[in-house]
């Protein structure tokens, strides 16, 4: 057999590609396939089950309600025709829809061998993340978590994000610098810039910084104090409350309107003082929420907001959503064995929100908004379900670059 020699190529090859094409270059990494030396993953998905599901939660990726991994594959099946009804029945329906445990959300083998991370010992490339602060489609976690991986094994890596959602790529000059470094071999120095870049609010180009989370971030525990109308305040420290607080689901809510004082009894609200200088987290927040459920099942939906609410056209998500997360009550002591809740009994729920790094501008309120089904993201049962909040086991840990004193004084 004659040899070809292929001349056009150095037999370096890199990758880059936004959201699924992104998932391609972080799935070729993990195969440890000679000849891959760098990648530049734009949104890519890195855990399957943090794509469907959330804490033992079944839920969906903003924009496409209902949608599992089975109609991913259906999405993205592109073999011969000719096999299509052999794959359908094998793949989509025999693997897929038979293991990955729509009714329960829980955690399990299926979803362990579709975590990208389990294969890190054979990433051998030079990974430059880029993601948005406002993707709630592929969420930050994705990437950050590889991104971390990547920096803990010792591989070149820089991250790129942007105040944006979904998409966003690095700048030309920063893709071009990463390949002619790591398939040209040219000495560019691109190793001795800084590690995060970070496109602030309102800005175009990006500020850098020497890591992700800020080094002078540190976390911030706050605590609840009960109001009138379901709605009361949100405070530096743990807190004493006199009584319990209720909400009552209703899925049909929009998210948009869940704060406006109409329909406080659908949620509850804990507010900040008004800023009085601007507040900037770098980091994932974490929240433990007490709460007993009327029902053996509930949805748990948690948003950290940004108030008042802003509309118009020319407002950004992060205007008004700081970050948010969802949670399934059932798994609150395991991920892999959700069991059902016993009606008014009370149950600790601890989970993180999203990687995040966000100015909340002087003269608006944080509020930490709790509400059961989702519209935009859970499944959407019948209402009626109540959760009775106890605010003395309920709290939220903010990193706040400043830490306390930051976060005093903007109180």
């Amino acid at each position: 057999t004659e040899e070809v020699v292929a001349n056009w190529t150095t037999g370096k090859v890199g990758m880059t590609g936004t959201s699924y094409d992104g998932t391609l270059c972080i799935a070729a990494a993990t195969t440890g396939v000679e000849g891959l030396e760098a990648i530049i993953p734009v949104a890519p998905i890195s855990n399957y089950y943090d794509y469907y599901r959330s804490n033992g939660l079944v839920r969906s990726p903003d924009g496409y309600l209902g949608e599992d991994m089975d109609v991913l594959y259906d999405f993205i099946h592109t073999g011969d025709p000719a096999k299509r009804e052999r794959n359908d029945r094998e793949v989509r329906d025999k693997e897929l829809v038979a293991k990955f445990d729509r009714k329960t959300g829980d955690y399990n083998d299926f979803w362990a061998d579709r975590d990208y991370l389990k294969d890190m010992d054979k990433v051998q490339t030079a990974v430059l993340m880029a993601h948005g602060f406002n993707d709630w489609n592929v969420m930050t976690s994705h990437s950050q978590r590889f991104y971390q991986a990547a920096k803990e094994k010792g591989l070149p890596t820089q991250m790129y994000y942007h105040q944006n959602g979904h998409g966003g790529d690095p700048s030309m000059t920063m893709m071009n610098r990463w390949f002619t470094r790591y398939l040209h071999g040219v000495e560019n120095g691109v190793e001795d810039l800084p590690q995060v870049y970070i496109v602030r609010e309102h800005e175009r180009e990006p500020t850098t910084y020497s890591a992700y989370p800020d080094p002078n971030a540190q976390d911030v525990i706050l605590g609840l104090v009960n109001g009138k109308n379901n709605t009361g305040a949100l405070v530096i420290g743990l807190t004493e409350n006199r009584f319990m607080d209720t909400l009552t689901d209703d899925s049909s809510v929009e998210v948009s309107e869940m704060w406006e004082e109409k329909n406080a009894d659908h949620r509850l609200l804990y507010l900040s003082p008004v800023l009085k200088e601007d507040v900037r987290l770098s980091g994932t927040p974490k929240v433990t929420v007490r709460l007993a459920s009327s029902t053996p099942a509930a949805n748990l939906s948690v948003y950290l907001v940004s108030l008042p609410w802003e509309k118009g056209k020319d407002i950004k998500i992060y205007d008004n959503i700081i970050n948010r997360s969802w949670a399934d009550p059932q798994n609150h002591a395991s991920i892999r064995e959700g069991k059902p809740l016993t009606p008014g009994e009370f149950v600790d729920v601890s989970f993180d929100l999203l990687p995040d790094d966000q100015v909340i501008r002087k003269g608006q309120q944080i509020g930490l908004m709790i509400f059961s089904s989702d519209s935009e993201f859970t499944i959407l049962p019948a209402p009626g379900t109540q959760l009775v909040i106890d605010a003395n086991g309920t709290s939220i840990t903010l990193p706040v670059v400043g830490g306390m004193e930051a976060l005093d004084n903007a109180f």
